[in-house]
C-alpha cells in the first residue's frame, strides 16, 4: 500500500522567492538562492530531507538497542553536477553521536539499517546514481 504525502508552493509575486506548506501543516519559504531572509533552496532541502530521513532511523533503532544516545548531528553535503539537469553526484552523511558507553557495532549497524533497509530518503538518491558515502564519529 503506498503512502501519499503532498507539499504546495507558492510563487511570493517577487524574483524566485516562494513559501511552502507541506501536507503536516508545516510552513517554509524557499529560494532559488538560499539565504536567511529567503529560507533555504530546493536542492538544500532535499539533502535535509535524507538527513532528517536517517537521523530519525538511527536514534530510533539505537533506542531499540539499549544505547544511552544523549545527542546526534548528521551532517551532510552534496557535490552537483556542473551540467544541467545539476544533479547531486556525491553525497556524504557525517553521523556525530553522543552517548553513554555508546557501542561502536550498534552504532555502525544502526546506520547500516538506515542506510540498507529504511531511509528511503538516501535510496531515491542511490537508486539515481548518486554515490553515497557514511562515516560516524562519537563525541563526549
Amino acid at each position: 500500500m503506498s503512502q501519499q504525502k503532498t507539499a504546495v508552493i507558492t510563487w511570493k509575486g517577487e524574483e524566485l522567492h516562494f513559501s511552502g506548506k507541506l501536507g503536516s501543516g508545516y510552513t517554509f519559504d524557499a529560494s532559488s538562492e538560499a539565504g536567511p531572509e529567503h529560507g533555504g533552496s530546493p536542492m538544500e532541502f532535499l539533502l535535509a530531507g535524507v538527513a532528517g530521513c536517517t537521523a530519525v532511523d538511527v536514534v530510533h533503532i539505537l533506542q531499540k538497542m539499549r544505547q544511552e544516545l544523549t545527542g546526534l548531528e548528521v551532517e551532510i553535503r552534496g557535490t552537483r553536477a556542473t551540467e544541467h539537469p545539476k544533479v547531486y553526484t556525491d553525497v556524504e552523511i557525517v553521523y556525530v553521536l553522543r552517548g553513554n558507553n555508546l557501542d561502536p557495532q550498534a552504532v555502525e549497524r544502526a546506520i547500516a539499517l538506515s542506510e540498507e533497509t529504511y531511509c528511503s530518503a538516501s535510496a531515491m538518491f542511490k537508486r539515481s546514481g548518486t554515490a553515497v558515502t557514511t562515516s560516524y564519529r562519537l563525541e563526549a
